[in-house]
């Protein structure tokens, strides 16, 4: 079975971490999103996975030794021009020639789903394309979906006001499409799957949805981004993994609460880590303190960081404060 990765943003959200890593590249828990999702995916019957790409596919290439994850083939699928959602889709489906059921995935999504359920619901319902569904507290900021009582998708609900629907589910990112979803993507054209796809299926009832409540993160934000590391250690996701990472220097004497540091990263003497993630490579000098931020370059010595984000070739200069920055400010 083939599943469609999308991973063709630039990160401009998660600069300056992403100006010459991928975001789906960066790690969650130390390990890359990406990689987490492939050995996710091949549980379920997954052999083939095609990264869509909107730009070069070396990052990608560089950590899939052998174009393999474990035991699945990895496929590279980069547009001419950028395609949205459904036309990237379409495009790497059409890449590999996809000719039976597969699935598709959004590369920056942290789940607990299991795909497998997700494709068996898929196979009992008999539509065209089926979607997973998530419930959020507030639907208000997201496109609600509501369904029948067989599963199908009755509407989307675009940011809906208070009364406007009685559902609190949104897509959560993860599909299982037939090839006959291609029909509804002219080849070469921008489509978005969201606003043309998605209407186009439900009005011909060939849309069903899937909910769960298992975990889910949009890590497309550093502040989701950090949340999701910091899940992954604190006991609410289905797997845990330890909060310092062997190979990580961490002084006897240093505090770290509640926060990940990765292999490679260093923390000083007397060096204070709260809620935060330390990246390989970082380095938190003595005295430091770094509460709420996310550290891929150098905090000097008695510096502090507070709700920022430092990047993989900055230093903060000794002894001064940093307050809700993105650093540095200028990173392409």
């Amino acid at each position: 079975m083939l599943a469609v990765v999308l991973v063709g943003g630039f990160g401009t959200r998660l600069r300056p971490l992403t100006y010459d890593v991928p975001k789906p590249m960066l790690p969650v828990g130390h390990r890359p999103m990406i990689v987490q999702l492939v050995e996710r995916l091949a549980p379920c019957g997954v052999t083939d996975v095609v990264l869509a790409l909107g730009f070069r596919p070396e990052p990608f290439a560089a950590a899939f030794t052998d174009d393999r994850c474990g035991d699945v083939n990895i496929h590279y699928a980069v547009e001419p021009e950028p395609l949205d959602t459904g036309g990237a889709i379409a495009f790497a489906a059409r890449h590999v020639g996809v000719d039976d059921t597969f699935i598709v995935a959004n590369g920056d999504i942290i789940t607990d789903l299991d795909v497998a359920e997700l494709l068996a619901a898929h196979r009992s319902i008999g539509t065209d394309a089926t979607i997973h569904l998530t419930p959020v507290d507030d639907p208000s900021a997201f496109g609600v979906v509501e369904t029948e009582s067989d599963g199908h998708v009755r509407r989307f609900v675009e940011k809906p006001a208070p009364g406007e629907t009685d559902s609190n589910l949104i897509n959560a990112g993860t599909y299982v499409f037939e090839p006959s979803m291609l029909d509804l993507v002219p080849e070469g054209e921008r489509v978005s799957v969201e606003r043309v796809v998605f209407p186009a299926l439900v009005a011909d009832r060939r849309l069903a949805a899937m909910s769960t409540d298992d975990y889910w993160i949009d890590a497309g934000r550093p502040e989701l981004y950090l949340q999701a590391n910091l899940d992954i250690v604190s006991g609410r996701r289905a797997v845990r993994v330890d909060a310092v990472e062997p190979g990580a220097a961490v002084d006897a004497s240093a505090t770290v609460d509640d926060s990940v540091v990765s292999a490679g990263a260093t923390v000083g003497a007397d060096a204070q880590v709260r809620g935060s993630l330390v990246l390989p490579g970082a380095t938190v000098a003595a005295g430091a303190r770094v509460d709420n931020s996310i550290v891929a370059g150098t905090v000097s010595a008695s510096a502090s960081v507070t709700d920022s984000v430092i990047g993989p070739t900055y230093s903060v200069p000794e002894g001064t404060a940093v307050v809700d920055e993105r650093l540095p400010a200028d990173a392409p």
